[in-house]
């Protein structure tokens, strides 16, 4: 396998388990759930939050595990996430990618 700098070298980047997971500690659960409630979510998520399997999970891996059980919930919240981030906080991996795109 190759050297990880090598990987980023040629354009990849690797979150540490996806981007959901790098965007909800860019940005805090609190936070995460503040974005849930705007977009009339929550109470779902909080049915997710309240089934036995889940009742016992950091609030981090239920957001993770919601977001990602849904059919678009991954593309919508992926920005919506991005936008509720603080720009010092974004994910290494989404900066480096953003900062390729644009040539820096």
């Amino acid at each position: 396998m190759p050297p990880h700098g090598r990987l980023e070298d040629a354009g990849f980047f690797a979150c540490r388990e996806d981007l959901e997971d790098e965007l909800i500690r860019a940005c805090g659960a609190d936070r995460v759930e503040a974005c849930l409630e705007t977009e009339g979510d929550l109470t779902a998520f909080r049915r997710l939050q309240g089934q036995p399997q889940w009742r016992e999970h950091p609030r981090e891996a239920q957001l993770r595990r919601w977001i990602a059980s849904g059919a678009r919930r991954k593309l919508r919240y992926a920005r919506l996430l991005v936008e509720a981030a603080d720009d010092e906080r974004l994910p290494l991996p989404l900066i480096s990618v953003l900062d390729r795109a644009a040539g820096d």
